[in-house]
């Protein structure tokens, strides 16, 4: 194809998911998409594969909820062709001090429209300020139901009803809040269906790569690729996840984003110490790692491993990986997280397996079997690109023609079905949704949202 309606640089998942919101749900016919990688293989399989609504941000908020719509709906619509599931996502603490924190935190996300918290105080009673028949008790989420399941969320304050929940928990917890839209799918599986559909639609996949871009009067013009062909097109679209500003500077334009390098591990957990139906499962605390003295001793030695004797940063999240007959779960754990330079593949912590294991130990301590001895199946990582609030960009840049949709940091996945629909109401002029402009790049043209970037608080990052 040598002229093109829409040309996307990025067969991740927000490449492929403007691509089929403009193919299939815009009808727009030409439509090509270009990676010199095959789809999904530099960050979007490096995922969690996870999902939530349960975000401090309240455009964040209306932003996932109305990409989990979509994920609903492509589950549907596929036959749950990539596996979505409701688990939810839950936040343990064994810090009394941290408890009134955890709740006003939660009342706040409820308020912004995450849906009604619930506050069980005990087994029998609890708070619910919406409507206070809604559910006597805490219900357990589904092992794999999706429909009829609780939205919201359900504090814990019983340390008996939590342990009964979650037996395998650090006996100390005071408090969990169990968040209900929530939950992980297969990213693969899911990308794969979007770039079926779409390519059905009659989008293009071109394996090469976007090596200029020639404007002519402030406006795209052709995109000139590094086998030597090129494509006459009025429309770019930059979705090249962490080469996003890499592809920008290509237009001489500069994206506020940086890269940083997350990693994860999937153990083989031979021992079966993590419930294959246990949800998501995050630690709030921070904490110092359990070594031994002699360990500690050793560690003390060396300039390059005494960090491992500080306090680490809270966040350490696991969760099973595949079907009941699988014995994989994925942990995870962003203890040191500053930009980096992208390198593919990219380097791996030589003590991170290791840090990981013994600091997800602290939530649930029969992990402690694997100390010094975890079978580690696979172990990689991804970089986040991330804007300084963690808010993503989608919409027109300064070039007239240009778009970006990206700087997804850790939540492509689960806010692609929102981020490709915005992306593409940007392109054909239609209806763009209230909360568009808080994920435009225009918005820190603004004096009153750069203030407000001096006192923005947490990010809703993991």
């Amino acid at each position: 194809m040598t002229t093109a309606d829409v040309v996307i640089c990025g067969a991740g998942i927000s490449g492929i998911s403007t691509a089929y919101h403009l193919a299939v749900r815009h009808g727009v016919k030409r439509v090509v998409l270009i990676d010199e990688r095959p789809p999904l293989t530099l960050t979007s399989d490096k995922s969690s594969e996870a999902y939530r609504n349960w975000w401090p941000d309240a455009a964040m908020v209306r932003l996932m909820n109305r990409s989990l719509d979509w994920l609903e709906r492509w589950a549907r619509e596929s036959g749950n062709q990539f596996l979505l599931n409701r688990r939810g996502y839950v936040y343990f603490t064994a810090d009394e001090a941290r408890v009134d924190q955890l709740m006003r935190s939660a009342q706040t996300i409820s308020q912004l429209g995450a849906g009604e918290l619930r506050i069980h105080r005990n087994r029998t009673t609890y708070y619910a300020p919406i409507d206070p028949h809604a559910f006597a008790r805490h219900t357990p989420a589904s092992r794999t139901g999706r429909e009829g399941q609780p939205d919201g969320a359900d504090l814990l304050l019983d340390r008996s009803l939590i342990l009964e929940r979650f037996p395998f928990l650090n006996p100390k917890v005071v408090a969990a809040l169990h968040a209900r839209r929530c939950g992980w799918f297969s990213g693969q599986q899911l990308g794969m269906y979007l770039l079926e559909q779409a390519r059905a639609a009659g989008v293009e996949l071109i394996a090469d790569r976007v090596a200029r871009i020639s404007v002519k009067g402030n406006r795209v013009e052709t995109v000139h690729l590094a086998s030597g062909g090129s494509i006459d097109t009025r429309c770019f679209v930059n979705a090249a996840g962490p080469y996003l500003n890499h592809v920008s500077r290509l237009l001489g334009v500069d994206l506020p984003v940086i890269n940083e390098l997350h990693l994860k591990i999937a153990l083989r957990d031979t021992l079966g110490v993590v419930p294959r139906h246990a949800p998501l499962m995050i630690w709030l605390d921070p904490q110092t790692l359990p070594w031994s003295a002699e360990e500690r001793s050793d560690l003390a030695e060396s300039a390059e491993t005494r960090w491992l004797l500080d306090q680490l940063p809270d966040g350490a999240h696991l969760r099973p990986e595949g079907g009941g007959d699988s014995h994989i779960v994925l942990l995870l754990w962003a203890y040191h997280v500053q930009p980096r330079e992208v390198i593919v593949p990219p380097p791996l912590d030589e003590f991170y397996p290791e840090v990981v294991v013994r600091g997800l130990s602290t939530m649930i301590p029969a992990l402690r079997a694997y100390f010094g001895r975890a079978s580690i199946a696979l172990y990689d990582g991804g970089y986040y690109t991330r804007t300084p609030e963690n808010r993503p960009l989608a919409g027109p840049l300064p070039i007239e023609g240009a778009y970006v949709c990206g700087a997804v940091s850790g939540y492509g996945l689960m806010a692609a079905g929102a981020m490709g629909e915005l992306t593409a109401a940007h392109i054909t002029q239609s209806g763009l949704p209230d909360y568009a402009a808080y994920f435009t790049l225009a918005r820190y043209d603004d004096p009153v949202y750069q203030q407000l970037l001096k006192t923005w608080g947490n990010s809703g990052q993991l």
